[in-house]
């Protein structure tokens, strides 16, 4: 079921909080789709729909992050409403996935194995990295480089190490 109300783009001012441009959730809809899970499929003012998650303040209010890419697509500044739809995410990996990734998890049963022993929050953020380039060859490069990379080192990820390995990699991405 998907939720739909107006509210404001607000921008955290307190620089201790890691994250600025957010829209409040309405807590009795983030309870309710808290109980299934934290993960949301966010669509603003009938935009694109993206994968998020509930951000809570620490305070019993919760939050979706909006960045700067999506604030400029819908056209919107601190202070103008928003309109919001948001149900939960029942998707597997709770984002959208690569043709190449799936293909990939396919063809390699022993990177598919470490890429699945990481912890959900890992695998997003691979999965985010493989879809960040705009080519499909490019996407699926990256997710070459990261399964070799997991396979080289047993699936103990260090993200730094990652980086050098998409600078060293065959394909210089």
């Amino acid at each position: 079921m998907a939720y739909t109300f107006e509210t404001p783009l607000l921008k955290n001012e307190d620089t201790a909080l890691m994250w600025y441009y957010m829209i409040e959730i309405p807590t009795d809809i983030a309870d309710t789709l808290k109980k299934e899970s934290k993960r949301v499929i966010c669509t603003l003012n009938n935009s694109e729909p993206y994968h998020a998650a509930l951000t809570p303040d620490g305070q019993g209010n919760d939050y979706v992050l909006v960045n700067k890419e999506r604030r400029k697509k819908i056209g919107v500044v601190v202070g103008d409403p928003v309109f919001v739809a948001i149900k939960t995410d029942d998707s597997k990996y709770g984002m959208a996935v690569t043709e190449s990734f799936t293909e990939l998890c396919k063809q390699d049963p022993e990177g598919n194995q470490f890429f699945h022993d990481l912890t959900p929050g890992k695998q997003r953020t691979l999965l985010h990295l493989m879809r960040k380039p705009k080519s499909k060859q490019k996407q699926l490069e990256k997710a070459l480089v990261i399964f070799d990379y997991l396979k080289s080192v047993g699936g103990q990820l260090d993200f730094k190490e990652l980086n050098r390995a998409f600078k060293n990699n065959r394909f210089k991405l």
